[in-house]
């Protein structure tokens, strides 16, 4: 069963913008946090962005001031807004819906993201 789904990926040039979004459970903003990460080749999986416990969000530093996340309660969709984009953001991204109480952590199947000229 598919929880989590990512879209939006694709290539896009430096400097330019691409937004992402991710469809989550219906129960997601009452009893989860959603966040968004990378993983790019060679490399282990890194923080990207996330709503925080209390209701706020965070950002990992190499992306602070350039991404961000933001959702959509009525369409159950978390949206991670990528500006100015480099090369060094390219990875492929995950969503994840994580029980705050430990009951579940869905990952979504991962958009790539390129960015080259």
């Amino acid at each position: 069963q598919v929880h989590v789904v990512e879209s939006g990926g694709g290539l896009v040039q430096p400097g330019g913008s691409l937004k992402l979004s991710c469809s989550v459970s219906e129960i997601a903003f009452r009893v989860a946090l959603v966040g968004w990460y990378r993983q790019a080749p060679g490399k282990q999986r890194e923080l990207v962005a996330t709503f925080t416990n209390n209701g706020g969000t965070a950002y990992g530093d190499s992306v602070k001031g350039r991404f961000t996340i933001s959702r959509d309660s009525s369409k159950n969709t978390v949206y991670l807004q990528m500006n100015s984009l480099k090369p060094d953001d390219t990875a492929v991204y995950y969503c994840n819906e994580k029980s705050l109480a430990g009951k579940y952590d869905y990952w979504g199947q991962g958009t790539q993201v390129t960015v080259s000229l």
